[in-house]
């Protein structure tokens, strides 16, 4: 798993500085819907990565380690305001179209596009899990036994982006986005439980059109080197 993690990261670092132009060092946040708040591995996050089609128009792409503390799950007969996945390490690769509107030190970006993701590690948060079943079912208590398939997820994206330039090749962004995109992660199993002093039951869990949600919004602070 972490060789495939090294390999995934090696292969976009080295496609994005093939034609790089203009590149980002940024500090991501990611504020998941129904998740925890997520941090960058530090300094890990290469965006702003692209080249112009005109004064106007551009293409970027990047990369972030992102380390997730926890996303939610739908696609549930049930659902949850709470993570039902613990901590684990996403890579994401954005592809977006820019529309650039430059001054003389200042530039205004509006983006969109599509990104990929893939997370590493992938585990159940059981303590959550287990409250949504209860809740679910009536039960005092609940304790669940899945498993799950992992897999890559993809999504859209749009938000902007404002850069203050202090030298001619050196700037200051601040940039916002809004992500929504989704992984499959059907889960199959079983939960037991019921009402304290009563009969206690295991019921079979199959999920098939579980997902991970990877919905939020994601705030970076970084610094541009452009070629010019």
């Amino acid at each position: 798993m972490k060789k495939s993690l090294i390999t995934c990261l090696f292969v976009t670092v080295s496609l994005c500085g093939a034609f790089a132009q203009n590149v980002g060092l940024s500090f991501s946040y990611f504020i998941p819907r129904n998740g925890s708040f997520s941090t960058p591995i530090s300094p890990f996050s290469l965006r702003g990565v692209g080249f112009d089609i005109n004064r106007f128009l551009a293409v970027e792409t990047g990369v972030s380690l992102y380390r997730m503390a926890g996303l939610n799950i739908i696609d549930l007969p049930f659902e949850s305001n709470k993570s039902l996945t613990g901590p684990n390490f996403t890579v994401f690769v954005p592809v977006e179209l820019v529309l650039q509107f430059k001054g003389k030190q200042a530039q205004f970006d509006i983006k969109g596009g599509g990104f990929f993701f893939h997370g590493f590690d992938q585990r159940i948060d059981y303590g959550n899990m287990d409250r949504a079943l209860r809740q679910y079912q009536g039960w005092d208590i609940a304790n669940a036994n899945l498993s799950f398939e992992n897999n890559p997820g993809f999504g859209i994206h749009f938000g902007a982006e404002f850069t203050v330039y202090v030298t001619r090749q050196f700037g200051i962004s601040l940039e916002c986005n809004y992500l929504n995109g989704t992984s499959k992660f059907p889960m199959i199993g079983n939960y037991s439980g019921g009402l304290l002093g009563g009969t206690n039951q295991t019921v079979d869990a199959d999920f098939p059109d579980a997902k991970i949600d990877f919905t939020g919004l994601e705030f970076s602070i970084g610094i541009l080197f452009t070629g010019g």
